[in-house]
């Protein structure tokens, strides 16, 4: 049985994203996706064409796949849009003054 009023320490984590070979968050799985998928073609290139073709689409997919990977991760977690030009936004928010009448 607990004694009544101990307190354990809970750890809760460093507070920092998931980070593996550089590769952080989101983008870890999409790595491991790109090498799996690279793996499955090579398999089948492999076994149907030839093992030069094997190795040729490991090397492609797989270097493509991490190369996109790390392209994407270098522009940031979320999709963001780059619009290039300068815009005129009306201010349709100003607060409105009553003009008092004597």
């Amino acid at each position: 049985m607990l004694e009544e009023g101990r307190a354990f320490n809970l750890y809760k984590g460093l507070q920092k994203p998931l980070v593996f070979k550089s590769f952080k968050g989101k983008f870890i799985y999409w790595g491991i996706g790109s090498i799996l998928f690279g793996l499955i073609l090579t398999m089948l290139a492999a076994s149907i064409l030839n093992l030069w073709y094997g190795i040729l689409t490991c090397t492609i997919v797989m270097g493509g796949g991490l190369v996109y990977t790390g392209i994407m991760q270098k522009k940031g977690l979320h999709a963001k849009r780059k619009d290039v030009g300068i815009f005129i936004v009306p201010n349709h928010y100003y607060r409105h003054v009553k003009k008092r009448t004597i």
